[in-house]
């Protein structure tokens, strides 16, 4: 891996918002989601949500026909939908990467608040002077980018097919410029043997779980298996029974013996880990967060921001619908959908 040295563009604590979600009765909720229902046949629009967002969200969709995925299959649905208007339910890259997908639709979401640190992490115009300094590598990006540096690339990846995509390019004798996720870049890197110049950027969630404190935790349950998201440090990779995407966790929990699992990865997913498996038991890996000073705590804050209550507003309030269009700029989506497609494309013939 190169020697250049960047500067680290991991989020600080104090640019995490502190979020705390609302608590609903049984009655309001079910009265809620009976509403929201209505709300989305009435504007023809189908719900995609991510595996992270509010469980709640996450069983208003599959009830209303949408559908609850990873990033990459929530917008590759959307696309093959017939529906014209999609409200994505996750952070602000999961409703462009849609919207590049299917241009000639409306994509709304939740909330444009909804942001991701990777994203935030790996500001396009100083992205555009590192590659351009690195004109000799192929450009890697992870999809947690946005519509700009997606175009800067020449593939785009998921943690699902990254091994593989980057497998494939070193074996053409191509080095690698990788961004945004350092911790991912490097597990890729050390699987490889690719030469990869990293930029130095980390999830806020994912960048927190600790190898020591998960020791500890063995210890008391030294019968569980242990499913990591690469995005983690490579301390706590190191001692997974299973590392994957989102997709590939559920997959494994599902596959493995085990009765009981820690996991590494947002929170989010254990609702459908539980849903799927009810019979096996699933810890959340243990993070530094203290309390109060918890950002994350295992829980993306911008993830949280998908309500009930927010997709509500979203539904019933037209001024406020109108705020939470996503708009890409069409010749910025034309470009960035060519690593998408080149990745697409990749994945059916491999």
């Amino acid at each position: 891996m190169s020697s250049v040295t960047l500067p680290d563009f991991t989020l600080k604590a104090e640019q995490v918002p502190l979020f705390e979600p609302n608590v609903l009765d049984d009655a309001a909720r079910d009265a809620l989601k009976s509403r929201i229902a209505e709300k989305l046949e009435a504007l023809g629009a189908v719900l995609i949500a991510h595996y992270y967002v509010d469980g709640d969200v996450q069983d208003l969709a599959e009830a209303t026909g949408g559908f609850v995925s990873d990033s990459l299959e929530m917008a590759r649905y959307g696309h093959n939908h017939d529906a014209s208007t999609l409200i994505v339910a996750g952070v602000r890259f999961m409703g462009e990467t849609a919207k590049i997908l299917s241009p000639e639709k409306t994509v709304y979401m939740p909330t444009l608040r909804a942001e991701c640190s990777l994203d935030i992490g790996c500001p396009p115009d100083e992205f555009a002077e590192f590659t351009a300094a690195h004109s000799d590598r192929t450009v890697v990006v992870y999809a947690n980018t946005s519509a700009r540096v997606k175009a800067l690339s020449d593939w785009v990846v998921t943690s699902s097919c990254a091994l593989e995509i980057v497998s494939h390019l070193r074996d053409k004798g191509e080095k690698i410029l990788w961004a945004p996720d350092k911790h991912l870049g490097k597990y890729i890197q050390e699987q490889t043997g690719a030469d990869m110049l990293l930029w130095s950027g980390a999830c806020v969630v994912h960048e927190e779980f600790k190898a020591k404190a998960l020791i500890d935790l063995k210890k008391v349950f030294p019968d569980a298996a242990v499913l990591v998201h690469p995005e983690s440090p490579a301390s706590v990779i190191a001692m997974a029974d299973a590392v994957g995407s989102t997709s590939a966790i559920i997959r494994a929990a599902a596959e493995l013996p085990h009765d009981t699992f820690i996991v590494a990865t947002d929170r989010g997913i254990f609702h459908k880990l539980r849903q799927l498996n009810p019979k096996k038991r699933f810890i959340e890996a243990p993070t530094a967060g203290e309390g109060a000073e918890c950002r994350s705590c295992a829980h993306c804050p911008w993830m949280a921001m998908n309500e009930l209550q927010t997709l509500d507003r979203l539904l019933s309030d037209e001024a406020y619908r109108a705020g939470c269009e996503i708009f890409v700029d069409p010749a910025i989506g034309e470009r960035a959908k060519l690593p998408l497609d080149r990745m697409l494309q990749f994945q059916q013939t491999h």
